[in-house]
């Protein structure tokens, strides 16, 4: 698997979020200055979305540390990929164990889980980005671009099919709507968008997000308004992550107190003024998971543009729960556990489906 050797040009490794699991960091723009992938492709790709870097860690299912020089034959000796993106101020650790979890039910697959958007670990050159590099188009263009980067796609003579699925969550779940199905052949394709922020049905949403946008970025130029944000940004948080877990509440804390107000407000206001519309389609392998309690992403106006897209009744799901619908909280515990072993469950039998259908044609 020479195609692979990057996966040896980690930043960091250890045990992965769950036992029987190993965990590496990886940076694009540190593995393009070691050689390990296109200079000019990374460089291309950096500029072009006005990142600094790209940061994204691998989980496999391993009983113990793999040796460096099993790494390539480990990552690459699979049946695919589970691409795991976070939403509006999150980055990987939104996830906790759902990766790890995936792989130990499936050790042919491996997760690979990112920063984005200018959050996390892939911070963008300027603080204040243009309105279109902050939304889930751009995210899920960089995203794609990346994993073109990595070569984990099936190659020309590799004789082993191999599937991406795409895990999102909010506006991650949105970006799943823009992915180029031209470039991606039958079979090596799946979707699981769980409460996708895609808001073209939903005027108040869109107003809220807009406005919210707005007022966040006059913060930096208007110095009375910073009191206003102090008051204002906990409830907002507060909202978003309802019935999530203490650790994903902490995380959203500290994500949004280290991210640039400006980039912050770009990105709420790109998602509450998206201009691309995904047209209807058949849309193969692809599963929309919704809260009937979600606060941010109206239930109604959701299944409105589902069915306007032409979804089937059975590649969507209403489940009780909020807008973290997977994450366990102790409000929610009971119901968001339920819903964490059902989607990972799903995610599997899509994967299976979309695997199969790649080996047949």
């Amino acid at each position: 698997m020479p195609a692979l050797n990057w996966v040896k040009g980690y930043t960091a490794r250890g045990d992965g979020p769950t036992p029987r699991t190993q965990m590496a960091v990886y940076s694009v723009k540190g593995l393009a200055e070691r050689g390990l992938i296109s200079q000019n492709g990374a460089s291309r790709l950096l500029v072009n979305a006005d990142l600094i870097d790209f940061s994204f860690r691998l989980i496999w299912g391993e009983d113990y540390a793999t040796p460096d020089e099993e790494l390539p034959d480990r990552i690459g000796n699979v049946d695919g990929y589970a691409v795991f993106i976070h939403g509006w101020t999150g980055c990987h650790a939104i996830w906790e164990g759902i990766p790890g979890l995936l792989i130990n039910r499936n050790r042919k697959l491996v997760s690979l889980v990112v920063d984005h958007n200018g959050f996390g670990d892939s911070p963008f050159s300027d603080r204040t980005p243009e309105y279109d590099e902050c939304s889930p188009v751009a995210a899920m263009k960089v995203i794609e671009g990346v994993i073109e980067l990595l070569a984990i796609r099936r190659q020309i003579g590799d004789p082993r099919p191999k599937t991406v699925n795409f895990i999102g969550h909010s506006m991650g779940g949105a970006a799943l709507f823009f992915i180029d199905e031209s470039r991606w052949r039958l079979g090596e394709l799946t979707r699981t968008a769980i409460a996708p922020a895609l808001l073209l049905h939903d005027d108040l949403g869109r107003a809220f997000f807009t406005t919210l946008g707005f007022g966040i970025g006059l913060v930096g130029r208007l110095t009375f308004l910073e009191a206003v944000e102090r008051l204002v940004s906990p409830r907002v948080l507060e909202t978003l992550t309802e019935g999530a877990s203490e650790a994903v509440r902490a995380e959203h804390d500290r994500i949004y107190k280290a991210t640039p107000r400006s980039v912050t407000a770009r990105t709420l206001a790109a998602m509450g003024t998206i201009k691309d519309h995904p047209m209807p389609r058949q849309w193969t392998h692809m599963q929309v998971f919704l809260g009937h309690r979600d606060a941010l992403v109206g239930l109604i106006p959701m299944l409105d543009l589902l069915n306007e897209l032409n979804f089937d009744v059975d590649q969507v799901r209403v489940m009780l729960g909020t807008h973290y619908l997977f994450s366990i909280g102790e409000a929610w515990e009971r119901v968001h556990r339920q819903n964490r072993d059902i989607i990972v469950g799903d995610i599997l039998k899509l994967h299976e489906r979309a695997l199969q259908r790649q080996k047949t044609g």
